[in-house]
C-alpha cells in the first residue's frame, strides 16, 4: 500500500512542476491590486481645487503606474 501512496502523489507533484514560475501576477486582476494608490490618485483628481489637477496629481499617478507595472500591467 505504501507504493500506491507514493505513485498517487507523484502525478500531483509533476503537475506542480509544469506550472510556470513567476507568473503569479498574471493571475491577479487589475482591479484587485494597488487599491491604496488608486484611491489616493482618484481622490486627488476628483477633489483637487487646482485649475490643472493632472499637474497637481502627477506624482500620485506615477506611483499608481509604478505599482501596476510591478504586477505586470502596462498603462499608457
Amino acid at each position: 500500500m505504501s507504493s500506491q501512496a507514493i505513485s498517487s502523489a507523484a502525478p500531483s507533484n509533476l503537475a506542480a512542476d509544469l506550472k510556470p514560475q513567476g507568473t503569479a501576477s498574471a493571475a491577479v486582476k487589475p482591479c484587485c491590486v494597488c487599491k491604496d494608490e488608486k484611491a489616493t490618485r482618484d481622490e486627488c483628481m476628483l477633489f483637487s481645487s487646482s485649475d490643472n489637477p493632472q499637474a497637481e496629481c502627477a506624482s500620485m499617478v506615477d506611483k499608481y503606474r509604478s505599482c501596476m507595472a510591478g504586477y505586470g500591467f502596462k498603462m499608457g
